[in-house]
This record gives C-alpha cells, structure tokens and sequence, in this order.
C-alpha cells in the first residue's frame, strides 16, 4: 500500500462532495457508468502522483494517433530489452514465432511459420487488436522507477482472452516493480482482477451524480467475509461495478424469468443498464448486499419469503441504516396497532426491525403450533379441504424436525397459510391466535415495507414458483423446480405482451420496484 493523500473536486458532476482517498494499493481499478468522471478523476488523481514525485504515464483511450504510433515503434526501436519481451509475449500468445522488422520506417510484427517456410506480417492479418496489446505492452515494459501509469480502456479491440492475459500480466509485472503505480480506468469485468480483501481497497467505483466510493478501512468481520466470497466471484457477477441499477436475485429460474419480464417493466427513465444477476443462494444474497455497502453501491435485491426468518441476508437488512430511518418515520403512525402487539416496557425501547420480525416469528410459532396440535385431535376427514393441504405440510415438517416451529420453512409455510385462508383458519384456532392473524398480516405488511426502504424485496407468496401460471403450487418447500421453470418459461415465451402483463402483473410490480432508481 502507498500512503498518498488525495483529493479531487468536480462540482459540475458531483456539487459540492469531494473524492478524499488517502492510500492506494499498487493495481487501482476505476469503474462506473458512462458519464460519472472516470477518466477525469484519473486525470486528477495523477496530476496530484505527479506532483509527488512520480513520473506520470497516461495511455488515453484515444491512442490510434499516429504519435501515439510512432512512440511505440520507437521504443521498440532502440529498447531491446522491452522488444524482446513484446516479441517472447506475442509469439507466446499467438502460438508462433514473432519478431519485429523494419518496413518502410516502422517496425511489423512478423509471423515466422518455419514449418512451412513462410514468413508473413502479423499486422495485416490482426490490426485493431494486434496494435492495441503491443502498445500496452510497450507501456507496461518500457516504464520503470516511480512511475505512475493510467490505462484508460485498455480493454480496445481486445478479445476477452487477451483482456484476462493482460490483467495477469500486469499484476505478475506489479509484483517485480513495487515502487510503480497502476490505475485502469475499465468497463470490462476481466480487468476486475480482485482476489484478496486488501486488494478491494483499490478499488474505485463511480457512480451518476454522486461523488466516487471506495472500500477505506475492512474489519476482521469484513476481511473473512471478503476471503471467502473472491474466490466464488465469476465475471458474471461483476456487472455490478458497472452500473448502480443491477438486480440480485438468488438463483438461475428467478434471473431468467425476471430478465424476460423486464422489458414489461415502466419506469420514468427506463431499464437501461438493469441487469438481472443470480448470485447462487439466498446467504449470498447477503454476501453481495454487504459488499455493495462496503463500496458505496446501490444493491437491489429480490429474495424469497423464507429470507425474513434467518441468514445473512436478514442480518445485512435488519442493520441497514435506511429501514432504521423509515421505521422512525412510519410507526409513530402505527402507535395504536402496535400497542396491541408490544407492552409499553417494550414500546418505551427502541422498536428496530429486528424485533418487528422477532415478534411475527412468535405469532407465527404459536398459529402454526396450534395447527398441528389441532391434525392430531382430529380425524383427517374432519380436517377442512381448504386446510388439508396447509396442515399436511406443517405435519410432516413437525414429524421431521424437533422444535418445528423454529425452523424457516415451518414459519414460512405458517405465514403463507395466514395470507391466504385467515378466514378459515380462524375457525380452527384457540380465540387467542384467531385474534393474531390480523396481527401477523398487519406486522408483515410492515416488515415488507421496512426491507424495500433498503432496497430488498421480498417475495410475499413465497418464491418465484408461487408465481407460476401453469401449476398450482401453494406452499414451501417446492419440488421439481427445474421441470416447473421449463414449463412455465415455455408459456412465458410464447405468450403475447398483454398476455405476459396481466398473468405476471405481481411479478412486474415487484420488479418494477426494484428497478426504480
């Protein structure tokens, strides 16, 4: 790490914020949408190495000029050490020997085919590219000492092959060099090349009318958390750097059919740039919720029901700082009902969303307990249709599991029961916990309300599966996931828009909410 502090102001894009960053690990990543001052605040940033005593180097994103040409070809001219290198590495990446030889006052790059005898210029055959990862190979190669060097784009006319070759390359040359800085000014996820939490400091994430943020400071939770989590981030998942309007769902089913609801979605400025990313489970989820925060980016997110019972993802919402705010907003105009479910000892503490959940979950506990006590007293064939099958799922969850009603499903199943059949399910009930329901209903209309404000969006029926139209399915846990979403994208995809709009509609909405900027 390099202890340098900075700061850079840009009024006419971020008002009156200044970007502050006092130490920079030796690769430093600057990312964001188009528009929000990436090459500015590298040109800033830069000014200020300069004016410490480093020698600057910035490869510009406009470097098909022909000084930008003729540099190249002379260093290459009269650096040997750096053409030997530019040469071993593309005869390397190219899977033939390549050397350069003057032409016309330039220097080509020639193919050496010895197998056949023949010889030919590299540079006819691959312009663009060929061009591009020579000159950032000069760069690379030819800089030495205090030097700090800013590539921005560096992904030009590269093949993402030679993208990942770069960023390796570049991160095995930082390691030999450590006194040389590096900043890539990037929208492509292979330069996001972060694979240890230190690493995370280093990077920049920009963002529309808002000042940039960056990882200062990761505490041991963080640090653990971090270890584990790089290893399982794919180039898929990086979308996120790009853009503040990417949508964290938590498996493949939900990221395919909400990426085909989205062009449903109405907005006031659209969809543009919405990427829909499936993070592999509900405790990534979470994982993926903690990192945004920890960079200063907006993470939207769409769970299933059972994420409000348990998993990193309910601690990360129940501490978001934004739930806090619009409970203090909103319950003093929820003072009578929650005089009814709170003693005045508790109502005189503070009432987090914690506890909200907590109390919804002992509801919950007592109806479904409750439920199963009244399968026993009873013959099946007096069991009410409607109930049958409700019952039938908490009965075999209590056969299957101590204390049932302190695992997820046993709630989450409890809660979906309470939603559809109050009615009916009062009938059944001790008066008590028929007097309850109106309770859970109200709570959870809060709760849900609460995780929106931190921009997670709980699906109320259950999971994604509980929206299908081609299958009736009712309750958690969901069998056969994989034959219902082949089924039901079937329809989807031959279904015609007003079709989509009106059997899909909740779906929409939920999206739509999330989509909301």
């Amino acid at each position: 790490m390099v202890y340098l502090p900075t700061k850079v102001k840009l009024p006419f894009l971020w008002g009156k914020a200044v970007f502050k960053k006092d130490t920079w690990t030796h690769i430093n990543l600057i990312v964001g949408p188009n528009g929000s001052g990436k090459t500015l605040l590298a040109q800033s940033i830069a000014q200020q190495f300069g004016k410490a005593g480093y020698s600057v180097k910035f490869l510009k994103a406009e470097r098909d000029s022909v000084s930008s040409e003729e540099e190249t070809v002379s260093i290459l001219r009269t650096n040997e050490e750096v053409r030997n290198k530019v040469q071993s590495v593309l005869s390397s990446m190219f899977g033939k020997s390549i050397v350069f030889k003057e032409h016309e006052h330039s220097l080509i790059p020639v193919v050496i085919n010895r197998a056949w005898n023949v010889e030919y210029n590299l540079q006819e055959v691959e312009c663009h590219g060929l061009r591009e990862i020579i000159t950032l190979l000069v760069v690379l190669y030819a800089n030495t000492g205090n030097t700090c060097i800013v590539f921005d784009e560096p992904e030009l006319h590269l093949h993402p092959q030679f993208q990942h070759f770069f960023a390796e390359e570049l991160r095995r040359v930082s390691k030999r060099h450590p006194k040389r800085m590096y900043f890539l000014i990037t929208h492509s996820p292979f330069f996001i090349d972060v694979r240890f939490p230190e690493e995370m400091k280093g990077v920049i994430v920009c963002h529309t009318n808002r000042e940039p943020t960056h990882i200062d400071v990761l505490d041991n939770r963080d640090e653990e958390l971090l270890r584990r989590f790089l290893p399982r981030f794919n180039t898929y998942h990086k979308q996120f750097f790009f853009s503040d309007n990417q949508v964290f769902v938590e498996g493949y089913t939900d990221q395919q059919l909400f990426t085909n609801l989205l062009p449903y979605v109405h907005t006031d400025r659209g969809i543009a740039g919405t990427g829909i990313i499936d993070v592999g489970g509900k405790d990534e989820l979470g994982v993926f919720c903690k990192v945004c925060a920890l960079l200063g980016t907006n993470s939207r997110i769409i769970t299933d029901l059972d994420s409000l019972f348990s998993g990193k993802l309910r601690d990360v919402f129940c501490a978001d700082e934004r739930t806090a705010v619009w409970l203090e907003r909103q319950l003093p105009k929820q003072e009578k009902f929650l005089k009814t479910v709170f003693t005045v000892k508790e109502l005189s503490k503070h009432l987090s969303l914690e506890k909200l959940i907590v109390r919804l979950e002992q509801y919950l506990a007592v109806v479904g307990r409750e439920l199963c006590n009244y399968a026993e007293s009873k013959h099946k064939q007096k069991i009410p249709n409607a109930l049958s099958l409700l019952i039938e799922k908490l009965t075999a969850l209590d056969l299957k599991h101590d204390n049932a009603e302190n695992i997820d499903t046993f709630k989450t199943v409890t809660l979906q029961g309470v939603m559809q059949l109050d009615k009916k399910l009062a009938s059944v009930l001790t008066e008590q916990s028929a007097q309850s329901l109106s309770a859970i209903k109200n709570l959870f209309a809060i709760i849900l309300a609460a995780t929106a404000a931190a921009d997670v969006f709980i699906l109320p029926r259950g999971c994604i599966e509980h929206y299908y139209t081609q299958n009736d399915i009712q309750y958690m846990p969901v069998s056969a996931k994989d034959r219902l979403f082949h089924t039901e994208l079937e329809h989807l995809l031959l279904s015609n828009a007003k079709e989509i709009q009106k059997d899909y509609a909740e779906l929409i909405d939920i999206l739509e909410s999330a989509c909301a900027r």
